[in-house]
């Protein structure tokens, strides 16, 4: 498996500072964006928003990195993201009207993070988050970190290491004054697992200092026309990782049409299977990723698989598996460019998320179940009344003539994916 260019330009720094090395002897590694200019561009080399992100010598050696000042950063062994809390039950997701006398804002057509947040603000989805009667847009946009002291957590120790940011540039998504507090929001358009707490942190820490009303973190993430706010606080103030969840909620803005049993069981119905196309069967059990996937695509056009991870919450080997899922589905397709596989929207893709999100699910739901064995599986699903067992869709699966499935260990792993598609177009009925 090729590296990627972070990869390969942080594993030549590495070698010529002999960082490894130093941080035998030391808690961190300060370096600055002109030493890793040497190799790569800096703003490409330190812009981790997840885990998956990260430099595979970072992540060998379990270690993170963390701006300080304008230019200048610290390497070490301390823990700088946060998991999304998995929750068992499934969470409630609230209908919202939105204003049908604006017309210069589109509810259905989602392509960056401003206009998530704009979205959410003038349909009264942050009030109703945040408890707050009115609000007002108040702060957004780069500005200065100022300068303050903190602690986060070293390794598994739990060993703090106190460090000191210094006018180190931060990014308000966007900022909201109430009666009782400052909401300060860091938005995403795609799914994740994880993220990292300074895009919370920094400014939390910027602004207790500067107002005397509570100081409120919110992670907003949009995808596929659903809005998820979380809401988080810091236990201490001065302590980077005591950072905790607060509440949670879903929003989505209320459509017209809805999907139930009879839809689906239509389409089930009137269907026209195609023959099995000669790419590689689906690996990706979140399909909600390979949407994400697709609406990265159509805002930004064209990506290559370095580009993809870059973006999104994809390590390298799932970049490839989800690219390839939406190419099986005939989404996305890939081509060379100047000797690099890059990908974009196909014809049908584009045509797709131009489309209504309802539109846009049905349509969906028709690309999957246009393949034999969803289709089998679904209708199995029906006369069963549960998803079929992974024994089941394996036996489907090996009378279906996929591509490139032979052996019993890809058949399970394949398996997996076929039910959590099944599960996701079930999970579209509202009740």
């Amino acid at each position: 498996m090729s590296e990627s260019k972070n990869d390969s330009a942080w594993g030549k720094l590495f070698e010529k500072y002999q960082i490894l090395a130093r941080l035998e002897n030391s808690d961190y590694f300060s370096i600055s964006s002109r030493e890793i200019k040497e190799f790569r561009e800096a703003r490409l080399m330190t812009k981790f928003d997840h885990r998956s992100q990260m430099p595979k010598i970072f992540n060998d050696n379990k270690l993170s990195i963390l701006p300080v000042s304008r230019g200048d950063y610290i390497i070490g062994r301390f823990e700088t993201f946060h998991n999304f809390t998995q929750v068992k039950d499934k969470i409630e997701t609230k209908k919202i009207n939105f204003p049908t006398f604006i017309e210069s804002l589109n509810p259905e057509d989602i392509t960056s993070e401003a206009t998530a947040i704009n979205c959410a603000f003038i349909s009264g989805i942050i009030q109703d988050f945040t408890g707050e009667s009115e609000l007002h847009p108040t702060i957004s946009g780069r500005m200065s970190s100022l300068s303050f002291d903190f602690n986060i957590d070293m390794d598994a120790e739990k060993k703090l290491l106190r460090v000191k940011a210094c006018n180190s540039q931060i990014e308000i998504d966007g900022g909201y004054e109430g009666d009782d507090s400052l909401i300060i929001i860091e938005a995403k358009n795609d799914i994740s697992d994880d993220f990292i707490v300074r895009q919370l942190f920094y400014p939390y820490k910027l602004w207790i200092e500067k107002v005397t009303k509570k100081v409120r973190p919110v992670f907003l993430a949009y995808t596929n026309g659903v809005f998820h706010l979380r809401e988080y606080i810091f236990s201490d103030r001065d302590h980077y990782n005591s950072i905790q969840l607060v509440k949670q909620k879903r929003y989505e803005i209320q459509e017209e049409s809805t999907i139930n049993i009879e839809v689906i069981q239509k389409i089930l119905a009137s269907i026209v299977i195609k023959k099995e196309p000669v790419v590689a069967f689906p690996q990706a059990d979140l399909f909600p990723r390979i949407i994400n996937l697709c609406e990265l695509l159509k805002q930004k056009f064209i990506l290559n698989k370095e580009e993809i991870t870059q973006e999104y919450d994809f390590s390298w080997r799932q970049a490839g598996y989800y690219s390839d899922a939406a190419i099986y589905l005939g989404l996305i397709e890939r081509k060379q460019e100047n000797g690099m596989s890059v990908y974009q929207l196909s014809e049908r893709g584009l045509e797709l998320f131009g489309l209504s999100i309802f539109d846009r699910k049905i349509k969906l739901i028709e690309s999957i179940l246009g393949h034999t064995i969803f289709h089998k599986t679904l209708d199995l699903y029906f006369s069963k009344g549960n998803i079929p067992s992974k024994e089941e869709i394996i036996e489907m699966m090996r009378k279906a003539d996929l591509h490139n499935v032979k052996s019993s260990e890809t058949y399970k792993r394949r398996s997996s994916t076929v039910s959590a598609w099944i599960k996701w177009i079930v999970s579209l009925v509202e009740e």
